[in-house]
């Protein structure tokens, strides 16, 4: 016979006496255990180690990480909008205290938060909304440096679309022609994707160095890692996450300040994206170009240089590109994705979809990128490499995954947090991107007006 208590089948207490104690006194005791066992009191509370909030325009997260699994409930409540989540087995302290004072007067959805004691061994939390949202509350296992998380995403009930927001921005043409017209070095000259001019369309002539195309190109830049992701993490503690979001963003402003080209980033903040989230946005903004910018490490501190990675249908084409698209590929484990939300068919269908013309594209336009980058510093490996990124398979769209330098190395990670070389690092990549599309001009998509 057993007796049930909360922690499980507890076997029943030896009632045999020993000498010098009687039945009462054992039962005294075995009653006392058994009421500590099943005591709120005597129950090992959940210590929090952390709690981070993640603002963004897509959506905005809060975490709340603790030693051991969190328990929780959560409700959703209207007028005014309000999330109410309840956490089991933990006391109120001082890292629930900080909890407040981390949002931000800029957060999109989070007004503010309240936090304190509901019951013993319960602490509420009530997220007060400044608009409707559609929660998702879930937990993960512990990974790399963190241990149990408690994730709470607050999506808009109207997701934003990338493609509107590309839409409702004003015209990279318009910004082209307010610029001075600066003179420029021919290693950085435009080669524009160009229109014939009315002489050439009259002799039905084309000018052989430049693509013709009436349309703008489109190319999503993709700052690696972001949120609960820091990515590698230098001796001097540069994130990854940083450094990559930085250079991305100087490459996007480069590239809107060409006559025929925008650029549209997969995050603009800090602030984690799935690795098919980001394959998907490039997808619905018809995007013609993928690139993801990295800042990876080693396990040796004196591994250095650039490089670039596309997709590979079979193996990789080293060890070292294998471990690294495996490293790469678990950024979903560490920000943290509710598997529960994962459209498996979509995944299956990015998998299955034959996609050598792509990789062939993909190939030509890391040959253009890499052979710029080998001016402004060392190439790791002197030939693009390929293995299974994750964050490279989108079918129907040429990706690739750049290096910019080993921010393991301390020579390298002091380059990566200088302004100056991260500019250089954006004018090559754009010097890259430009000479793949002069040798591959890009077929008709969306047009734009001509111009009188």
């Amino acid at each position: 016979m057993h007796t049930q208590t909360g922690f499980g089948a507890e076997p029943e207490p030896d009632m045999t006496a020993a000498p010098g104690v009687t039945r009462r006194d054992l039962l005294k005791f075995a009653g006392a255990t058994l009421a500590l066992l099943v005591s709120p009191v005597g129950m090992a509370a959940t210590s929090l180690l952390a709690v981070r909030v993640w603002p963004a325009a897509e959506y905005t997260r809060v975490t709340i990480e603790g030693n051991s699994q969190l328990k929780f409930t959560h409700l959703l409540v209207t007028d005014p909008h309000r999330l109410v989540v309840d956490l089991e087995g933990v006391e109120f302290d001082s890292v629930l205290q900080s909890l407040p004072s981390k949002v931000l007067d800029s957060d999109p959805y989070i007004k503010l938060i309240r936090a304190g004691r509901n019951r013993p061994g319960v602490v509420r939390l009530v997220v007060e909304l400044k608009s409707e949202i559609n929660p998702q509350v879930f937990t993960l296992a512990p990974v790399g440096n963190y241990g149990h998380r408690l994730v709470v995403d607050l999506y808009p009930t109207t997701p934003v679309d990338p493609l509107l927001a590309l839409i409702e921005k004003s015209s990279p043409m318009d910004a082209a022609a307010g610029q001075t017209g600066d003179a420029q070095t021919s290693a950085d000259a435009p080669a524009q994707i160009a229109r014939p001019s009315p002489a050439e369309q009259a002799s039905g002539t084309r000018r052989s160095t430049r693509p013709a195309a009436n349309r703008l190109v489109t190319i999503v830049l993709d700052p690696g890692h972001g949120g609960e992701d820091p990515g590698a993490v230098g001796a001097r503690g540069s994130f990854e996450k940083n450094v990559t979001l930085s250079i991305a963003r100087r490459l996007k402003q480069k590239i809107d300040a060409e006559p025929n080209m925008r650029a549209v980033l997969t995050r603009d903040g800090d602030y984690f994206v799935p690795l098919g989230q980001r394959v998907t946005r490039a997808r619905r903004v018809q995007s013609d170009l993928f690139v993801s910018i990295h800042a990876d490490a080693f396990v040796r501190p004196d591994a250095r240089g650039s490089s670039v990675f596309v997709l590979s249908e079979s193996g990789a084409s080293s060890s070292a590109a294998r471990w690294l698209a495996q490293k790469e590929n678990d950024a979903d484990l560490i920000g943290g994705v509710n598997l529960a939300k994962q459209d498996g068919h979509l995944a299956r269908t990015l998998l299955d979809l034959s996609q050598t013309a792509t990789i062939n594209d993909s190939l030509k336009l890391g040959k253009a990128v890499l052979n710029e980058l080998g001016d402004i510093n060392k190439l790791h490996k002197a030939h693009v490499e390929q293995a299974g990124f994750a964050v490279l398979k989108a079918p129907d769209i040429p990706s690739i995954l750049v290096e910019t330098a080993f921010i393991s190395n301390p020579e390298e990670e002091q380059r990566l947090n200088d302004d100056a070389y991260q500019d250089k690092m954006a004018n090559a990549i754009l010097r890259g991107l430009r000479i793949y599309f002069r040798d591959n001009p890009p077929l008709g998509r969306t047009k734009i007006a001509q111009l009188d």
